[in-house]
């Protein structure tokens, strides 16, 4: 079967029968109480408890994937009777029924438009990168950190993260679901949090019902209420920890305010214990905020002013024992590991750092409308405009719903809105940028409904005029919210299928093999190269002794600038497909080569250079640098190994190219000493479609080179192109407006040039001897080392 389509279609379909078997056990122990809808997020919560509990102990990880399977089953085989009143209700549950399938399609809209297996606003926030790794490590080795090298990136990674009681429950379900069909985990990332937002869609459908909504109206309440720009935004990000809490938060709403589970024997209360179990384990302690939200709830619609109070409050104490019984059980890794998840909350409150926020989100993103490429960018001129009508519409409703379920005695209703409001308001206070943006996006759907009491407040007026007025601000809600995440749609960067699917290459071959170097910033790079131990060190965690090669978080990497005995641990380097890099140091040769990577392998037994002097910004190495380093071989009685330049024809007019789609053309003039077949090689950030043309000549188009940062720019593979010599004409134009995901996204050109296939892509080097180190001054090598014998060293011409 075609991959894309297990990922996208298959894989979703797999998780909602487990999820459903799921619900439907834990609707059997709780008495049959639970409403349909609910069924597929209580199972995901059973679901999550299920794997946290697996994956807590090494030994039972790696059965994870089988006791999911099994809960489900025995849900199947004890809620056969509720599941076949289900069954023969399906056609009068259209709006139940296709409201999910909807918010799927529209959450993985950019993945299943490219129709390819990737993953969306590739490199906004590489925070997916840590879960997939999290998620493989705790499936196989479960909460066991004792053979990680902590020297390494990928060690670093899982340490600072998974060993330090982060939490976890969304990776265990993740990394549990998607080896049942031996899916890579980078490309089942996306459909999971797709599936588990649609999920949301039930109990938003609901809360919209509890409101005085009905059929499309509830409908269209529960999916604007499901995919608030915000929630679209991380939905893209593919935030999973917050994505897994939105559907728990929206569920417990719709459980204490619906009250129909509480109202039966205290097993009602199981339903409402497993989903604060399942929430806790994702989101971690912090989600004990919102779970106040429904105790306080519960305790208001149970306790009366008025009349004999014990019999309330003695079921009170039982639906609070057995729900406490329930949850220390489903959540039993968080309780046990409680002060490192306290600190966890608190650190992650309190930290500084923005993440991939360059200023704090606007409280207006609350509303649901953003017209604007991503969430961390500011709407202008007209968008601005737009942006402030839907936000002034969407507030006023808010407040006329919220006057309208106080005039209509709603009050438990009420008080679940102006709770979940104040949560959030509070938290702000206490909170750093990075949390006040996570809890906005989790508030926001909230607002939505409340606005959309508001809409039904103008139903439900005996005034026909308003009456009018209400499908008329049921459109435009739907219309402000709907067209914000088409504008991240369309400019959402989509993560390089073909480099992936190369780099998972060679985590097959190499397997094993590292400790392994890896200087392409790209941090899911931990995952696809997870078993070669492999240090970045342009990462936030970098390898220990390299932080000289980088100057900071996802700049490009520097060979040149390492001590040399620093690079003895490394038994491969992985690089990219780059003439104008650095060739690795002598000890290193050129092992394997593919479209965009190379591997280079460290001769067994090749001692360290004692000296290396290597050009630093793209600048040569200077007379007197290969003076020192010839004086210090020749004193330690070892000889000079240089690496030569690669000769390459520069179209130097093109620096620092941005193609708008307005006026996305220009061209470049550039001369080719002989005629011949060179390789065209264009450097940049060009996630939409570049058309390339010499002298009117169509050569290529050029899409989805997009590298991890906008720091490094992605080096495209070559382009052959027969050339005569003389003077040419080469044009870039970018490719007119398209619907596709990601044709809005960068075009941007920090480089281009040609090289000759003959004259190789990589520096030759050469052994030149201590009387000969003037004549390396006139021809430039990239770096020169004072190295000790042995024949390793590949023999060539400077020339």
């Amino acid at each position: 079967m075609d991959s894309f389509l297990l990922t996208s279609l298959i894989y979703p379909c797999v998780l909602a029968l487990l999820s459903v078997g799921g619900g439907l056990l834990v609707d059997r122990l709780s008495g049959s109480t639970l409403p349909p809808v609910l069924l597929p997020v209580v199972g995901v919560a059973v679901l999550i408890a299920a794997s946290q509990l697996t994956t807590d102990l090494p030994s039972s990880a790696p059965s994870t994937p089988y006791v999911i399977v099994a809960v489900a089953l025995a849900g199947y085989l004890v809620g056969a009777p509720r599941l076949r009143r289900l069954l023969g209700a399906l056609p009068r549950a259209g709006w139940q029924l296709g409201l999910p399938v909807v918010v799927y399609v529209l959450a993985l809209a950019p993945v299943l438009f490219a129709g390819r297996q990737t993953f969306s606003s590739y490199g906004l926030l590489p925070d997916s990168a840590v879960h997939m790794i999290g998620a493989d490590w705790l499936i196989h080795h479960g909460r066991d950190y004792a053979g990680l090298d902590t020297a390494s990136s990928y060690g670093q990674y899982i340490k600072a993260y998974f060993a330090t009681s982060y939490p976890s429950g969304a990776d265990t379900l993740f990394g549990g679901s998607a080896p049942l069909l031996r899916l890579p985990l980078i490309w089942a990332f996306q459909p999971f949090n797709a599936f588990i937002l649609a999920t949301a869609a039930g109990p938003a459908w609901l809360l919209a019902r509890e409101i005085g909504l009905r059929a499309w109206w509830a409908a269209l309440a529960a999916l604007t209420a499901t995919l608030p720009a915000l929630v679209y935004g991380y939905e893209l990000v593919a935030s999973i920890k917050e994505i897994v809490a939105l559907p728990m938060i929206l569920t417990m709403g719709a459980l204490v305010v619906s009250r129909r589970s509480l109202d039966r024997p205290i097993v009602g209360v199981i339903p409402l214990a497993v989903v604060v179990a399942g929430g806790v384990s994702a989101l971690g302690v912090a989600f004990g905020a919102w779970v106040l939200v429904a105790a306080a709830v519960v305790l208001f619609t149970m306790i009366r002013p008025s009349g004999d109070a014990r019999p309330a409050l003695a079921r009170l104490v039982g639906l609070a024992g057995l729900g406490t019984l329930v949850l220390l059980v489903c959540a039993w890794p968080t309780w046990y590991e409680l002060s490192g998840s306290l600190n966890v909350a608190a650190s992650i409150a309190a930290t500084p750092n923005p993440g991939n926020l360059v200023r704090p989100l606007g409280i207006t993103q609350i509303a649901g409308a953003w017209f604007s490429r991503t969430y961390n960018t500011v709407p202008h001129d007209l968008d601005l405009v737009v942006t402030s009508l839907f936000v002034a519409v969407t507030i006023a409703l808010a407040i006329l719903g919220a006057v309208h379920l106080l005039r209509r005695r709603i009050f438990h209703l009420a008080g679940w809105f102006g709770l979940m409001l104040a949560v959030w308001l509070g938290l702000t206070i206490y909170g750093a940028t990075w949390t006040d943006a996570k809890i906005l996006m989790l508030s926001s759907p909230v607002v939505v409904l409340l606005a959309w009491a508001g809409v039904a407040a103008i139903r439900s007026s005996h005034l026909g005029l308003a009456r009018l007025a209400a499908p008329a601000l049921a459109l435009i809600l739907a219309a402000g919210i709907l067209a914000s995440d088409a504008f991240q749609y369309h400019d959402t960067a989509l993560a390089p299928t073909a480099r992936y699917a190369e780099l998972a290459s060679l985590n097959s071959i190499f397997a094993n093999r590292g400790p392994t170097l890896f200087t392409d910033f790209d941090e899911w790079s931990l995952y696809q190269l997870r078993s070669l131990d492999i240090g970045g060190p342009d990462f936030v965690y970098r390898p220990l002794g390299l932080e000289t090669l980088v100057r900071g978080h996802g700049d490009p990497v520097d060979l040149d600038r390492a001590p040399p005995f620093a690079l003895l641990p490394y038994k491969l380097i992985v690089t990219r497909r780059d003439p104008t890099a650095s060739r690795p140091p002598s000890a290193y040769g050129l092992l394997w080569q593919g479209d965009y990577y190379e591997v280079w392998a460290r001769t067994p037994g090749a001692p360290a250079a004692l000296a290396h002097f290597g050009r630093s910004a793209h600048l040569p190495v200077t007379c007197a640098q290969i003076a020192t380093i010839a004086r210090l071989a020749r004193s330690a009685h070892v000889g000079l190994v240089a690496a030569r330049q690669v000769n390459r024809v520069r179209i130097d007019t093109l620096a620092a190219k941005r193609l708008r789609p307005a006026n996305g053309s220009f061209a470049s003039s550039f001369a080719i000493p002989t005629t011949g077949t060179w390789q065209l090689w264009i450097k940049g950030e060009l996630m939409s479609a570049l058309r390339l043309t010499i002298d009117g000549r169509p050569i290529a188009t050029v899409a989805g080179q997009v590298s991890g940062s906008a720091f490094s720019a992605s080096t495209a593979p070559p382009v052959r192109v027969h050339l005569a010599a003389g003077d040419h004409t080469i044009a870039f134009a970018r490719t007119g407006p398209s619907l596709a995901p990601g044709a809005g996204g960068p075009a941007y050109l920090a480089a281009a040039f040609l090289t000759h296939p003959g004259a190789g892509a990589r520096a030759r080097l050469a052994a030149v001897p201590l009387s000969d180190w003037r004549s390396l001054c006139t021809r430039r090598p990239q770096w020169v080392e004072a190295t000790g014998p042995g024949g390793y060293l590949p023999l060539g011409s400077l020339k």
